[in-house]
């Protein structure tokens, strides 16, 4: 069982915004519907809530009802999707201090993922690990397998193969493309989602080697996690209040619910922040409000319901206090 609101970097939600544009689609809408502005894709402090992006995925199943979807990801994956842990993914000597790397800080890319190593013979094996989540079991391992092996070609080149790759799920209608993707024997049907490299292939020095900037791009990192843990009960409640504006009826009640506190506890949490429930509402409201209102396709109506409020003359008024100007006048000013 989960113990809080579970997050992706928005970064990482750049590859969903590839997936669904490799079908032909436009990824604006499924986003939109979600209630997520597609600008903070680009903001690297940005986070979603994983359950949000999880429907986004399910919504674009019924779609395109293609089973191989997530070893589809692989081949869409950019270190960029990753930030700075991605640079340091490319920086790194070798694949051994990548996957190192990539077992430390993969819980700034998503918080509901872990990733373990262990050297078993002349192997390495890594193993991946998720918490119970909203899109279908097949797709998360898959997608999770091959951009990991993307990333590991990425620095190796395109002729690293592993010794072999492990599924917990029973296999797929897809079965050759998993051969012709992975390049070695796949278990189905295993106790863990395993990817096992030698370790003369996972030791071997890159020539992409660059060890300031994989350290320039780690100390980034350190200082993210850092910032992350100490107020993570703020992000929390940030994602929770985002995912619950549209619906208009945010109260310190539903947040505490959303985050699995009590409401007593969050608000002792908070305080212990030097924040309360109301002074973080506002600042949701207002950030988001900065945003929209630069986004000429959406009408000021819409905007105020994005935000949760039950009529258009309250968010004027907010707005007005956020910024000496209505909506409209700021609009006219932009």
């Amino acid at each position: 069982m989960t113990t809080k609101a579970q997050t992706i970097l928005a970064s990482a939600a750049g590859l969903l915004w590839k997936v669904i544009e490799s079908y032909g689609l436009d990824p604006e809408p499924y986003f939109r519907n979600a209630h997520i502005d597609p600008k903070l894709i680009n903001d690297p402090r940005a986070r979603f809530s994983l359950a949000t992006i999880d429907k986004i995925y399910s919504e674009l199943f019924k779609v395109i009802n293609d089973p191989c979807m997530g070893l589809k990801l692989g081949s869409l994956w950019h270190p960029s999707h990753m930030a700075s842990l991605g640079y340091a993914w490319l920086a790194s000597s070798t694949l051994y201090t990548a996957l190192n790397r990539l077992s430390r800080y993969v819980r700034i890319i998503n918080d509901a993922i872990t990733v373990t190593l262990e050297e078993i013979d002349d192997n390495v094996v890594i193993t991946i690990t998720s918490d119970d989540r909203e899109v279908p079991t097949d797709y998360q391992q898959d997608s999770s397998s091959a951009i990991l092996l993307t990333m590991c070609r990425a620095n190796y080149g395109n002729g690293l193969n592993p010794v072999s790759v492990r599924f917990k799920h029973a296999g797929s209608p897809c079965s050759g493309e998993y051969y012709s993707f992975f390049r070695c024997p796949v278990e189905f049907g295993a106790e863990h989602n395993q990817m096992i490299f030698s370790l003369d292939a996972v030791n071997k020095q890159l020539t992409s080697s660059n060890p300031q900037l994989a350290q320039i791009n780690d100390q980034v990192m350190q200082n993210y996690l850092a910032e992350l843990d100490k107020e993570d009960i703020v992000q929390q409640v940030k994602v929770a209040i985002i995912n619950q504006l549209p619906s208009g009826n945010v109260t310190d009640e539903t947040i505490s619910e959303a985050v699995l506190t009590s409401k007593r506890s969050l608000q002792r949490r908070l305080n212990e922040k030097g924040t309360t429930f109301k002074t973080i509402l506002t600042e949701v409201r207002k950030d988001l409000a900065l945003k929209y209102i630069h986004d000429r396709k959406l009408t000021l109506t819409e905007i105020s319901f994005m935000l949760g409020f039950s009529e258009m003359s309250s968010f004027s008024r907010a707005f007005k206090r956020w910024t000496g100007e209505s909506p409209k006048e700021f609009r006219k000013l932009d």
